[in-house]
């Protein structure tokens, strides 16, 4: 990942709401949950969920699948995981022993 890229995903988590769906999905692993029902979790109209939601997928941090008339969305882990190593691919100058507290962090 380059550091356009983070900054892009950053930018997109960067919002109230967008954040909650993130973390709702999140939550929600593997299944994902359809539009309507984030919708209603997080009291967020449909015509705003949608540009939300846009805007998560274009970087990269959800995933879409369409059951019928319904789409179902997930977050992409494997994407939010390559967002992490970025973050931390320089910790403590490569001395992976000193960066035991982010470790832990990261696995609890």
């Amino acid at each position: 990942m380059d550091q356009e890229l983070a900054i892009e995903n950053f930018s997109a988590l960067a919002q109230d709401s967008r954040l909650a769906i993130f973390r709702l999905l999140v939550q929600k692993e593997p299944k994902g949950l359809p539009v309507g029902e984030i919708s209603r979790q997080l009291d967020i109209v449909p015509s705003t969920l949608s540009g939300h939601l846009g805007i998560l997928k274009r970087a990269g941090l959800l995933k879409s699948t369409r059951l019928q008339r319904e789409i179902h969305y997930t977050a992409n882990l494997e994407h939010m995981g390559i967002l992490i190593g970025f973050m931390l691919q320089d910790c403590c100058k490569g001395q992976v022993e000193n960066c035991g507290d982010i470790i832990s962090l990261v696995n609890s």
